[in-house]
């Protein structure tokens, strides 16, 4: 449904001497509460014989949630029906990273029944489509730092990186050919938003490296599949992926990319520790994930550019 331009929100939109910040650990009640209006836009609210298949949906949604949990039950409460349930823990019990869990297993779920032919609740991609575009609107309106993007919830930094860098990279690995380098692009957002800065580091290699191998492949370009990333930049390099405008600045590109991705991530994450513990601070691991997309955003468009 459109969104209602109010006062309040106009001011909020008028400009100000402080630059907005994202917060990445807490979830508002009012964005609670605007998640389950959206869900309720997918999915509907509980009828006799369950005609619209609101309670199925929710059935499954409940059950996922309290797989992974390994819970019994969402919410402490006794509720007439699951999907009271659900609404339940998302505005009274779930902490921040249990919302955002509930949210990708919603929208999962409902890409999932995009155009189904099987028996069971439908959704309409019209629908669907507006209800993405309303919960990251959302998201960026209470300066929650998240996105739902390509079935994920992705931290977002940067809202003008975002925008000019890793939506393109993450529509341009939409390829088939693509899967598995999408997968661990989209693993290391993951990691990051967890926290987990070291496996961030390795799952951006393993795209910059698996983009770099598809690109080989498909070229037919002669490497082998233990290559590292040094190994495979030269393949690159040798075979003018390159434009030819820019071939004077191979040594300078080469060493950016060697000094950037590879590097950063050897000597950080990739070799034993020894006796002092290594702290990847969080801004290395935002570093790494735009590096890396804008990388790869430049390896793949200059693929195409080829001959």
């Amino acid at each position: 449904m459109p969104i209602t331009s109010l006062f309040s929100r106009r001011q909020k939109q008028l400009p100000k001497d402080v630059p907005d910040v994202y917060q990445y650990d807490a979830v508002p009640m009012p964005l609670r509460v605007q998640t389950v209006h959206i869900l309720r836009d997918l999915f509907g609210f509980a009828m006799d014989y369950d005609l619209n298949g609101c309670l199925q949906t929710f059935q499954v949604i409940h059950e996922r949630l309290c797989r992974e949990y390994g819970v019994f039950q969402l919410s402490p409460k006794s509720m007439d029906s699951v999907d009271s349930q659900v609404v339940d823990f998302l505005i009274n019990y779930a902490d921040h990273e249990q919302v955002l869990d509930a949210i990708e297993v919603c929208f999962r779920f409902a890409a999932y029944r995009i155009g189904s032919t099987s028996y069971g609740p439908q959704v309409s991609e019209t629908v669907f489509n507006h209800a993405v575009a309303e919960l990251n609107f959302r998201f960026r309106e209470q300066g929650v730092g998240y996105q739902y993007e390509s079935g994920e919830i992705i931290r977002v930094d940067s809202k003008l990186i975002h925008a000019e860098v890793v939506k393109p990279v993450l529509a341009l690995l939409s390829a088939k050919e693509y899967a598995g380098a999408n997968a661990e692009f989209l693993k290391a957002f993951e990691h990051f938003r967890k926290g987990d800065t070291k496996e961030c580091l390795n799952e951006c290699l393993k795209a910059f490296e698996s983009t770099m191998k598809v690109i080989c492949t498909k070229r037919k370009w002669i490497f082998k599949p233990t290559d590292t990333a040094t190994a495979l930049i030269d393949v690159c390099l040798k075979n003018d992926l390159i434009p030819h405008l820019i071939q004077s600045h191979i040594g300078g590109v080469r060493a950016s990319l060697e000094s950037g991705i590879p590097t950063i991530r050897n000597r950080l994450s990739a070799h034993g520790q020894g006796t002092q513990v290594i702290d990847i601070p969080p801004h290395y691991a935002s570093y790494m994930l735009h590096l890396t997309a804008t990388t790869i955003q430049f390896l793949v468009e200059a693929e195409k550019a080829l001959k």
